[in-house]
């Protein structure tokens, strides 16, 4: 953003009064007696308030009340207008006046019991590249819209003709605990080749969508449209549209993949981030100081996918509409892992509700709907042509089209990729060598105000190479938020006024303070790593924590801030919640809550049901299977009869996240065999390290630990194991580096020590076998110097090393080379599992 042109820009700037200073919203240290931009990182300045003393509740930041301002807040930088309820109040009447009088048809078939029979089966589909296993309810994917309205009873038959277990959850309906459809929390699974039947009212209106909740079928079809309509719903067409992504690999192999920490997803998406790269493009001070805080290569997803799906296809047709039309799209993410952008390529979208809950209409250029929240929005057919409506994944790697209309086609502005190392700079100075991410003094980081991925759009920043020349990516415009969110700024098609879809923006119809009653406060840090793929809660999975007991009639604020460098949709199962945002008593109603890196946003819900456990987790698919999550208890809560050995359920319901996966690394060269196989789950890790030499003078060394990750980052690992080393030296009388003698001839020797992760990701390892000998180690694998060549290295006080390089073939397969002290050069194939 530094090399930006902004002397150009046209919006109009306040002439400062005497006194009057300004700063950078993430450089607070810098200091300007002029509006400007931030000689860092470009970003519009914005008025210095006079230093307070923030509002505190228990040590934590709490929202304001509501027409309350807190000085030095994000409210109250006017170069911002980040609370700004007067241009949200503007943009709601302005997309009332556009939608004009939307005529309403009522149901005439009184309230009845709807019945659906939904077969579960096994199919293959070929959405990516080739022929793949997944799973189809009555041979569909995505499964059957399922529409109901308001007063009627849903009568569901689940018959599963699968070999597995499976489940079916209906996300954001108010239920009886015991169809929530929780296998082991609120229910048995659905035993193959049986039938189960859910049978609840239907009390509550809105878009949402259901999805097996059993292992990881999510991603490989399960994943379909609930409508419920109101008795005078809109006549206006409507279509259901349920986006998803497609991967070829199987998501368990996905899921060990992940834990595994194999970049092969960056190598397929091309966003690996090298030295050799970070050098090219000029970051690679940047990419030091990323490694320097031990933090791996950036990125905004997961999982590489091989397609993108809107109602199970990449191309969806619907040519029916003609000029003037209106039509009310109802879209859920189905997707298991992916954010994703949306827009329209005519002209504004216009947003009517958001997880079943109406809102006011906000008209707005984009929006990014997180993983399983829901949206109603209308769009309008300006000619008698084909428009796009785009979805795009959040890491711009493919997209998806609706076509709307018939005619020619108007495509709509495509999104470049996102700049990673711009990301990576913004994020080494969002977190510290502790591993957490920095709240930054005055600034108020809540309801995706302030999108700190914003550095990372191509159409906001420009291109990655500073140094690179591109006229239209170096626009002159800059857009700074004013209730818009730092997200909407454009400069890619000079249009400075881009609006894009925050929190802060969605107002409820009426207003939805809770009853009165007792209060229950919890504080949640959200917390995890990539390194080892581990997601928690206040540094807990869901096996490491017990129920929340919560009593009926009270309500219960929870307060949470994202101490992680990844989104997380947190989603909570039977109720919906207030967003505490700047609409005061009109907050919307949600039950998924799409929380950014160093957010702290608060939601607050009425205890209201009839007892039972409710969960709440991440609805990204495998953080939630690594334990990101925690169940809500009633008090009191009768048996349910669904759970005869309740026990036994949670000790099922743990599994999940205390799973051992299993990894390999085998190294086939000219001079014999290295590597290492690994047994590990969120907290424990069993392996065994082997050298084989080709020759027998090459000797043969094995060692084998078991140890306990420690703390959030898991940086530190005590160990105990055992040390088998044999070698035909000549020297057998060689001491190490401390005087002590080696015995590589014949050792065997139990051991006692531990591994921590050194800046750089450099792995130091000190230990004291049986014999009372002592080592030290240092070591790395993988150093990224292109996008498929990795360099390592290891050398002890034992005096012995080695170095080498591999260079990455396909997901398992490698080209390697390296130099080992007791066996000398070798080269041939290294296997990656």
């Amino acid at each position: 953003m530094g090399d930006m042109k902004m002397s150009q820009q046209k919006a109009a700037v306040e002439t400062p009064s005497s006194g009057e200073t300004y700063t950078c919203p993430m450089h607070p240290e810098v200091h300007a007696s002029k509006p400007g931009n931030c000689p860092k990182c470009g970003m519009k300045l914005v008025k210095e308030a006079p230093k307070t003393t923030p509002d505190k509740h228990n040590g934590m930041g709490m929202p304001m009340k509501e027409g309350a301002k807190k000085p030095g807040s994000m409210e109250d930088m006017k170069g911002m207008q980040m609370g700004d309820g007067n241009a949200t109040m503007e943009n709601i009447k302005k997309a009332k006046a556009k939608l004009g009088r939307v005529e309403t048809i009522s149901s005439n078939t009184p309230p009845r019991t709807v019945r659906y029979d939904l077969y579960v089966a096994d199919t293959t589909v070929t959405f990516g590249k080739k022929s793949k296993r997944a799973i189809a309810v009555n041979g569909r994917i995505p499964m059957p819209t399922l529409t109901f309205t308001e007063g009627d009873t849903a009568l569901i038959y689940v018959h599963n003709n699968l070999d597995e277990e499976t489940s079916l959850h209906w996300h954001g309906l108010f239920l009886p605990n015991k169809m929530d459809g929780v296998p082991f929390l609120t229910q048995m699974p659905i035993m193959p080749h049986s039938t189960y039947i859910y049978k609840f009212p239907i009390v509550q209106h809105g878009t949402h969508w259901y999805h097996s909740h059993s292992m990881l079928q999510e991603q490989i079809g399960m994943y379909g449209a609930f409508i419920m309509n109101k008795r005078k719903e809109w006549d206006i067409p409507t279509i259901p549209v349920v986006l998803s992504e497609w991967t070829d690999m199987k998501p368990e192999e996905v899921h060990r993949s992940l834990k595994n920490a194999t970049d092969w997803f960056a190598i397929q998406k091309g966003t690996t981030q090298s030295y050799g790269e970070a050098i090219k493009t000029g970051h690679f001070k940047t990419k030091v100081n990323n490694e320097w805080k031990r933090m791996t290569a950036m990125d905004v997803s997961d999982v590489y996918y091989d397609a993108f799906l809107i109602n199970g296809k990449n191309q969806n047709e619907q040519p029916q509409f003609k000029a003037g039309d209106k039509v009310r799209l109802r879209i859920a993410n189905g997707g298991a892992s992916d954010y994703f952008w949306l827009n329209y390529s005519g002209g504004k979208i216009t947003v009517v509700a958001t997880d079943g809950n109406d809102v006011e209409p906000v008209e707005v250029d984009r929006l990014i709907i997180a993983t399983s929240e829901t949206y109603d929005v209308v769009v309008t057919i300006p000619e008698n042509k084909k428009y796009e409506f785009l979805v795009t994944p959040e890491d711009r790697t493919k997209s998806a089209s609706l076509w709307l209309g018939s005619g020619e086609k108007v495509f709509a502005q495509k999104l470049d990729r996102p700049k990673y190392f711009a990301g990576m700079k913004m994020m080494n100075e969002m977190m510290d060598m502790q591993g957490n991410m920095i709240e930054m003094e005055g600034m108020k980081m809540q309801n995706q105000i302030m999108d700190m991925n914003t550095v990372m759009y191509p159409e906001i920043t420009g291109r990655e190479n500073p140094k690179a020349k591109n006229k239209k990516t170096n626009a002159p415009g800059m857009q700074m938020p004013d209730n818009k969110s730092m997200a909407g700024m454009n400069m890619a098609d000079g249009n400075p006024d881009m609006v894009t879809l925050n929190y802060n923006m969605l107002r409820g119809p009426k207003k939805t303070t809770l009853p009165k009653g007792p209060w229950k406060e919890l504080k949640f840090d959200l917390t995890g790593n990539m390194n080892r793929y581990v997601w928690t809660l206040d540094n807990k999975t869901v096996s490491e924590s017990v129920k929340i007991l919560i009593k009926k009639g009270e309500n219960v604020r929870i307060i949470m801030f994202n101490n992680s460098m990844m989104r997380h949709p947190m989603h909570l199962h039977g109720h919906d919640f207030r967003v505490v945002n700047a609409q005061g008593e009109n907050a919307p109603m949600k039950n998924v809550l799409d929380i950014m890196p160093m957010e702290r946003d608060t939601i607050e819900f009425a205890a209201s049901e009839n007892g039972g456990d409710w969960f709440f987790h991440c609805h990204i698919l495998y953080h939630m299977m690594s334990g990101m999550g925690r169940v809500f208890s009633y008090e009191n809560s009768p048996p349910n009869p669904e759970l005869p050995d309740t026990e036994l359920a949670w000790k099922k319901l743990s599994a999940d996240d205390s799973k051992y996966h299993p990894m390999a690394i085998i190294g086939l060269e000219s001079n014999g065999s290295d590597g290492e196989l690994m047994f590990s789950n969120t907290r424990y890790r069993l392996s065994t390290e082997w050298r084989v030499g080709l020759k027998s003078e090459h000797g043969i060394e094995s060692e084998t630990y078991f140890g306990r990750y420690i703390g959030k980052m898991q940086w530190l690992m005590p160990f105990v194991g055992f040390d088998y080393h044999y070698n035909r030296m000549n020297n057998e009388r060689e001491n190490n580096l401390f005087g002590q003698l080696s015995n590589q001839k014949n050792r065997k020797a139990a051991v006692i020590g531990a591994q921590f992760i050194l800046p750089m990701l450099v792995t130091a390892e000190a230990r004291l076998d049986s014999k009372g000998k002592l080592r030290f180690q240092l070591m790395r694998e993988d150093v990224p110097l292109t996008s498929r060549l990795r360099f390592n290295f290891m050398a002890n006080t034992d005096k012995e090393y080695m170095a080498g390089f591999r260079y990455i073939i396909t997901k398992y397969f490698s080209l390697s080379t390296h130099y080992d002290s007791d066996m000398g050069y070798g080269a041939g194939l290294t296997i990656t599992y």
